[in-house]
């Protein structure tokens, strides 16, 4: 049961709820200014929280956000991939820490944390002594947004499965939408041409990306014996991921392990690329890296300073990421006349409605084909000329 009774302060009188925890221990909560707000904080969050099982200790809510985060991020390391992990740390790190580290998680609302995703977006600016706009803080992307409100949102959900908050409440804030960015396809004739203008080994590595759909790390850290030259198939089990320049090696993004093809035309270059070679080496490898990996080239810059934005520039084609090899892939495949379901266990999608979400303009064809089809079966059922002659009545 709780007991109220009153102090005074120097800004007047106050109420204090005194009451005991689920554990017998004793506390109280302060700062009422009017009783009967006292009495209907102590009914509600205390006699009633107690006999539903739902009660919330006030002094659980001190842990801050930085004091809980630890804890997040260290779960996060085990069930995550690595290079997943590293951006969630840099989230923490750049945006959330910043603004969140020291705040008790009893005292996050949703009103800051809506102004937070608000600024963290539209950036911020300060006028200077000429009354100039200077930029204090970038605008960033909604993926940068979205991930920092994730982790943000992850932490306090583990303060709310702890018993230290009755609900998260940032995760009812607005966030910007992502929007889709136009993929780059080449045609067989253009990957051609990129592929010669990279040269050497790289011109094998950009062929099999193009025409295979692999992701970077796959395709880098294939092994001589991850290569059924009788079947022409190639065993996905690993990913060399890169970050921050260093190579850790992985399961694939899925983690699931999968067998691909690649075509006929590609069996003599792969060859040559594991002609002497023992079955535990890289098919693809780089002398002049620690590792011995191929190590990805960064985003095309505007002064073309990587090999691969200069290759684009070589063969004509427009400037695009590596990664952009992998939407090659999926086009080349669809025009071969390749089925959804093959084309997701290619590309190592996690299920074929994930192919058509990322790859819907890819199948428009097919929508030419089922305008056509639906036309005919309507023709056959004499349905259309009933509608063309009911318009020329009307008419």
């Amino acid at each position: 049961m709780a007991n109220i009774t009153k102090y005074q302060t120097a800004n007047g009188i106050r109420y204090r709820v005194r009451y005991r925890k689920p554990d017998g221990t004793q506390t109280d909560k302060r700062g009422f200014k009017r009783k009967i707000d006292a009495e209907t904080w102590a009914a509600k969050q205390v006699t009633v929280a107690k006999a539903e099982g739902t009660f919330i200790d006030p002094t659980a809510g001190k842990a801050t956000v930085g004091d809980l985060a630890e804890a997040w991020l260290a779960k996060k390391r085990l069930g995550t991939k690595p290079s997943y992990y590293d951006d969630l740390e840099g989230a923490w790190r750049k945006y959330v820490a910043p603004t969140w580290q020291y705040v008790p998680v009893s005292a996050v609302t949703r009103e800051d944390a809506q102004q937070w995703v608000a600024q963290i977006s539209r950036g911020k600016t300060v006028k200077d002594e000429r009354g100039r706009d200077v930029v204090l803080v970038k605008p960033k992307s909604a993926s940068v947004v979205i991930r920092a409100h994730g982790v943000l949102a992850g932490i306090l959900d583990d303060a709310v499965t702890d018993r230290r908050i009755p609900v998260n409440p940032v995760r009812g804030v607005e966030l910007p939408r992502k929007t889709k960015s136009k993929h780059t396809y080449l045609t067989a004739v253009q990957l051609d041409r990129l592929a010669n203008a990279c040269g050497g080994q790289r011109r094998t590595l950009v062929l099999t990306l193009g025409l295979c759909g692999m992701r970077w790390g796959e395709c880098v850290g294939l092994t001589v014996s991850d290569i059924d030259f009788t079947r022409r198939r190639i065993s996905i089990s690993r990913s060399a991921t890169q970050i921050n320049r260093r190579i850790v090696v992985g399961t694939p993004k899925t983690h699931e392990i999968r067998t691909i093809m690649y075509p006929k035309q590609l069996d003599m270059l792969l060859r040559a690329q594991c002609a002497g070679k023992t079955g535990g080496e890289l098919v693809f490898q780089d002398s002049s890296t620690v590792d011995g990996y191929v190590h990805q080239p960064h985003s095309p810059k505007a002064d073309g300073s990587n090999w691969f934005a200069r290759a684009c520039d070589m063969a004509g084609v427009p400037r695009m990421t590596v990664h952009d090899l992998r939407h090659t892939a999926a086009s080349l495949m669809v025009r071969s006349g390749a089925n959804v379901k093959a084309v997701q266990r290619q590309l190592g999608h996690a299920s074929a409605a994930m192919t058509l979400d990322v790859y819907a303009d890819l199948f428009d064809d097919d929508l030419d084909a089922l305008s056509s089809e639906l036309s005919n079966m309507l023709l056959q059922e004499n349905v259309g000329k009933m509608w063309a002659n009911e318009m020329l009545e009307v008419a």
